[in-house]
C-alpha cells in the first residue's frame, strides 16, 4: 500500500470515529471518489478495522482496531465489549441503544445499535450531551458520592428544552428516585420529541463512570404499559456488560 493509500485510509478511520456512515457520506466528508472509499473500506474490513451493518450499510469502527486503541483511548474496550449486548437490548426492545461515558460535565456517547424502522433518531454517536439533562447522566450522578454531587450541582445548569430538570432539589429528589429503580427515565428533556431510559455501568470497584441508554420517538417510547419492564432490561444490560468488563 503505498503513503497515499495510507494517508487517506486514516482519513477515512478519523470520520468513522465520529460515527457510522456510508460510502456515499465518506466520500462527501473526506473529499475522495467513491471508488476510492469503497476500496480502502473493503481493505480495511479484510483487516477489520472497519465493519460494515449489512450489506450496503453503514460502516463502523471494526473489533480490529479498537482492541489496538483500546489501551489509549478511554471508553473503546467498552465499546467492543458492550456491542453484543446493545444489538440484544435493541432487539428486544425494538428501539435504539447506545452507551456513554463521563466526560466533564458531560456524558461522552461513544456507540449505538439502530433499530431498523420507518422513522429513525437521531445518532448521537462522538456527541456530548449534558448530564443532568439525559438518563445516562441521570443514572451516573446517582452513584456519584456526595462530595462530587454537590460540586456539580453548585454550578447553574442550563435547560437543553423546556423540560430539563435543573433545580438542585429536584434533581436530588430524582437521583434518589433512581437509585430506589437502578434505572432513569427523561421525556424531551434532551431533545424535545425523544424519550429515553439508562442504566449505570459498574466498575470493578463499584464506581460508575459509563450508562447504557435506549431512546426513541415519544409518540411511541415508551408504552406506558411498558416502562418499568424496558427498564429492567436496561438494569439487566448494564449488569451483563459489567460482568463482562469486569472479567476481560
Amino acid at each position: 500500500m503505498s503513503v497515499q493509500s495510507i494517508e487517506r485510509a486514516f482519513t477515512l478511520l478519523r470520520a468513522l470515529a465520529v460515527g457510522p456512515a456510508g460510502v456515499t457520506e465518506l466520500a462527501t466528508k473526506v473529499g475522495l471518489p467513491k471508488s476510492t472509499v469503497a476500496r480502502l473500506l473493503n481493505a480495511l474490513e479484510t483487516e477489520g478495522a472497519v465493519t460494515q451493518d449489512e450489506t450496503g450499510g453503514d460502516y463502523r469502527l471494526g473489533e480490529g482496531l479498537i482492541d489496538i486503541t483500546g489501551a489509549a483511548q478511554p471508553g473503546r474496550n467498552l465499546v467492543s465489549t458492550a456491542r453484543p449486548h446493545l444489538l440484544e437490548l435493541t432487539e428486544r426492545v425494538g428501539e435504539t441503544s447506545g452507551i456513554s461515558i463521563v466526560d466533564g460535565r458531560d456524558m461522552y456517547y461513544l456507540d449505538h445499535a439502530e433499530v431498523q424502522t420507518e422513522v429513525q433518531v437521531r445518532d448521537w454517536t462522538g456527541e456530548s450531551c449534558p448530564i443532568h439533562a439525559v438518563p445516562s447522566g441521570l443514572a451516573v450522578m446517582a452513584q456519584w458520592p456526595e462530595p462530587r454531587l454537590e460540586a456539580f450541582l453548585r454550578v447553574d445548569l442550563a435547560k437543553s428544552t423546556a423540560w430539563t430538570v435543573v433545580d438542585p432539589d429536584e434533581i436530588r429528589t430524582r437521583l434518589e428516585q433512581v437509585r430506589s429503580l437502578g434505572y432513569a427515565w427523561v421525556y424531551e428533556e434532551f431533545a424535545e420529541g425523544i424519550n429515553s431510559v439508562a442504566a449505570p455501568i459498574f466498575e470493578g470497584d463499584g464506581s460508575v463512570e459509563a450508562a447504557v441508554h435506549i431512546h426513541g420517538p415519544a409518540y411511541r417510547f415508551p408504552d406506558p404499559d411498558r416502562s418499568h419492564d424496558i427498564g429492567l432490561l436496561v438494569i439487566e444490560t448494564a449488569a451483563s456488560i459489567s460482568e463482562h468488563l469486569a472479567s476481560a
